[in-house]
């Protein structure tokens, strides 16, 4: 995954404000990537703004390349990946990032791939969209389509992560309970339910078939709820008052 990843550049294209820089080297360092190319930067601020913004990915800024112009910095790509929230006649073909992950991942495995974003106000213009060999725009709603620029960079970088595979979510490290102790769960919970008075004999088969459900999908429904209410209500009542008799069932 590192050598995919490792040869996967973002580039920032004419980007105006070191904030924007600097939240972009933060959300690379999210998602492992750790190759930034400024080109063109028409910047107007200083850049105490741009290390406040990546917090702990200031090695990824500092560690930045930068370019005179757009053709500098993508020259040696087998692929240039541009990001364009606009449409138009030369900009049909675009694609969405989980579309073309894998494409790109396969790419960045025979050589540099820029992934290219453009300016905050103007994105990319049309010269350098027709030197891009590839288009991604990212699904949003039509009522507004404009995305900051570091939320691209996090975006697109968070699509191609997960296409790596790499990321394993937590499991549990227990293995599954057997049936029989399932079984001698529920036993238990019966004779537990009527030492506290949550249900009678006559009550009991009802009853448990609605733990049985709330055991085996969780609490999901009002009646659900209601259930486990209730029993909590109960054996606090049994636990305040142990040496009272004829205790009430209270289901509600």
């Amino acid at each position: 995954m590192a050598s995919m990843l490792d040869n996967i550049r973002v580039v920032l294209v004419g980007t105006l404000y070191t904030g924007n820089v600097g939240s972009s080297c933060r959300a690379m360092a999210n998602m492992g990537f750790r190759n930034l190319v400024l080109a063109a930067p028409n910047l107007q601020n200083g850049w105490d703004e741009a290390e406040r913004m990546a917090v702990h990915a200031t090695d990824i800024l500092a560690a930045r390349r930068e370019f005179a112009t757009f053709e500098e910095a993508v020259a040696d790509c087998v692929a240039v990946v541009g990001t364009t929230a606009r449409g138009g006649l030369y900009r049909q073909h675009v694609k969405a990032p989980r579309d073309c992950a894998s494409e790109i991942l396969s790419l960045a495995e025979t050589g540099p791939v820029a992934l290219v974003f453009g300016r905050e106000d103007k994105g990319l213009l049309n010269e350098e969209v027709a030197q891009c060999t590839h288009l991604i725009r990212i699904p949003v709603d039509e009522g507004y389509t404009s995305i900051n620029l570091s939320q691209a960079v996090l975006i697109t970088c968070y699509e191609l992560f997960t296409a790596t595979g790499s990321y394993q979510p937590p499991h549990e490290k227990a293995p599954l309970a057997p049936q029989a102790q399932k079984m001698q769960l529920m036993k238990n919970w019966q004779t537990m339910l009527q030492d506290i008075g949550f249900m009678n004999e006559k009550q009991t088969e009802h009853m448990m078939q609605g733990i049985h459900r709330i055991f085996s999908r969780g609490v999901q429904t009002r009646d659900d709820a209601a259930i486990m209410l209730g029993v909590a209500r109960q054996a606090l009542w049994a636990h305040h008052n142990p040496a009272l008799e004829g205790r009430k069932p209270s289901i509600g």
